[in-house]
């Protein structure tokens, strides 16, 4: 009973009416929760050295952890957790463009916070496994489990066109998965839909450079690795990649958010119309029956009433005389 009523006074007190912060609440939040279980479950992989996970678990704890944010997050802000898909919805009048810096702001100040929750959460295990070096290059480095790195063979040219392409599928499918004159995923199901994506893109587009896609998952965590002592390689490193995971996924989203339009969304029928007219000569009409073939996959039950006799008593039969019947298709 106390605590009852200390909760109900405390959260009278705390709750928030500025939809805003609200929302910048919610964003950071989904954030964190998105890096805390995909760098926790690249530094499972790192300092087990692979006996506790590989690619493929780290790429499963991403599109998961990408559905747990959305439902964390997306009733109260949208879910956005990205700035690609915050840019997306600017372009396509669905958020203020104000809003876009500040949401990008709280974005990777969530992605900063989770990368210091994970590293405390392994801080031993890193130690272990590096030594007590932390370093960005050679066969310890452990600056790839908070950020992306290209691979030795990746150009900045190819990396950049990487991220383009992989950020482009990422917007084409959260924009089919949520367009409800499209398909129209069952609601409830768009973060698990998303989450599949994410999966998805992981597996198919992270041999170059780990298929970062958002800026703040990327950024966020490079800027916690620059102030926890790996030092300023995280910014020189590739050739100075670090920018590469920023700019490419808004250029990406841009792409994405245009070609869909161009090719889906323009192209729906306006509101209340048929999405595929029937000529008038076809149209049913009151009073009249029309004719057709029935398909074969409808299937008409028709109960026929069965008699009798019992005993030559000309009795009608029970409920169980009544038999229902179907025409094999």
């Amino acid at each position: 009973m106390i605590y009852a009523r200390f909760y109900a006074k405390a959260r009278g007190c705390l709750r928030l009416r500025s939809l805003l912060i609200r929302q910048c609440l919610a964003e950071i939040l989904g954030v964190f929760v998105l890096i805390v279980i995909t760098v926790s479950a690249s530094a499972q992989s790192v300092t087990s050295e692979g006996t506790k996970g590989g690619y493929m678990s780290s790429a499963l704890a991403s599109g998961i952890s990408v559905m747990v944010a959305i439902h964390v997050s997306g009733g109260i802000s949208g879910g956005h957790l990205n700035p690609a898909f915050s840019l997306a919805m600017c372009l396509l009048s669905q958020c203020p463009w104000w809003k876009l810096p500040i949401f990008s702001a709280f974005q990777i100040l969530g992605a900063f916070l989770g990368s210091a929750t994970a590293y405390a959460l392994y801080y031993d295990a890193i130690q272990h496994y590096t030594n007590g070096t932390l370093t960005v290059t050679g066969p310890r480095e452990t600056a790839s489990i908070f950020a992306t790195y290209p691979a030795p063979y990746l150009s900045l040219r190819n990396g950049f066109l990487d991220q383009v392409i992989g950020t482009g599928m990422l917007l084409l499918g959260i924009l089919g998965i949520i367009d409800s004159r499209n398909k129209n995923i069952p609601k409830g199901l768009e973060p698990l839909g998303v989450g599949l994506l994410v999966l998805s893109l992981s597996l198919a587009m992270g041999a170059n450079c780990s298929c970062p896609i958002n800026p703040a998952r990327d950024f966020g965590p490079r800027l916690f690795t620059y102030v926890a002592g790996w030092g300023p390689q995280v910014f020189s490193t590739g050739n100075y990649w670090w920018w590469v995971p920023i700019v490419a996924p808004m250029v990406g989203s841009a792409t994405g958010t245009a070609v869909y339009q161009l090719c889906v969304e323009f192209h729906h029928p306006p509101e209340g119309e048929e999405a595929f007219p029937v000529p008038a000569s076809e149209k049913a009409h009151p009073g009249t029956e029309k004719e057709g073939d029935i398909p074969i996959y409808a299937v008409n039950k028709y109960v026929v009433d069965t008699w009798t006799d019992v005993n030559s008593a000309g009795n009608p039969a029970t409920e169980h005389g009544k038999r229902e019947m179907a025409p094999s298709p």
